[in-house]
């Protein structure tokens, strides 16, 4: 028996719906895992930044550059932020559209349709700008700190350093801090519960 071209050629609604929310899915896990890039990245710049030390002649070094190695890793964060942040709204608008087809998010419950849903999970994600923002601040102080204790006399000559690594911090943790804007925002309210 042969199957009608409507069937063969279509996907339905529904494995559309499917693969975009595993898509989502794994999209959320890569953003947390640019957390943890940014502390290895971190770490390992602190670690080099002590290491350096031991060296024999640590005059010839050119430790300043070390410590652009810090806010390289904090645009990086800013950069991964944004681009999950696109990724993930533009997922979540495709899955609101498909929780819209037929009318059925006036029947059934729609997470990405409904404003009430978004809102709520809008306000819990952005937890996680919070964290970036505060792991940024506190990772150039302690870079900072850590430079000004172990390089006492690279610190004064390298003041210009210091001031462009504080204020792409600064830029860093504004750009994080306003994340929120590109989130997902519907702009349907169920007027009658079912």
């Amino acid at each position: 028996m042969k199957q009608s071209v409507s069937t063969t050629d279509h996907v339905s609604a529904n494995y559309r719906y499917i693969a975009a929310y595993n898509e989502l899915n794994a999209r959320i896990g890569q953003r947390q895992h640019a957390l943890s890039l940014y502390i290895t990245l971190v770490v390992g710049l602190i670690a080099a930044l002590v290491a350096s030390k031991r060296v024999e002649e640590p005059s010839t070094l050119l430790i300043e550059w070390l410590i652009y190695g810090f806010s390289i890793a904090s645009v990086c964060l800013v950069l991964l932020n944004y681009k999950y942040e696109q990724i993930l709204t533009n997922l979540r608008q495709y899955l609101s559209e498909l929780e819209q087809l037929n009318n059925t998010s006036l029947e059934l419950p729609s997470y990405n349709t409904e404003t009430r849903w978004t809102t709520t999970a809008n306000k819990a994600r952005r937890f996680h700008d919070f964290t970036c923002a505060v792991l940024v601040c506190a990772c150039n102080v302690i870079a900072l700190g850590v430079f000004y204790k172990v390089y006492p006399n690279h610190f004064k000559p390298s003041l210009y350093v210091v001031w462009i690594t504080s204020l792409v911090a600064l830029g860093s943790l504004a750009a994080l801090l306003s994340m929120t804007r590109f989130s997902h925002k519907p702009k349907w309210k169920r007027t009658s519960q079912p």
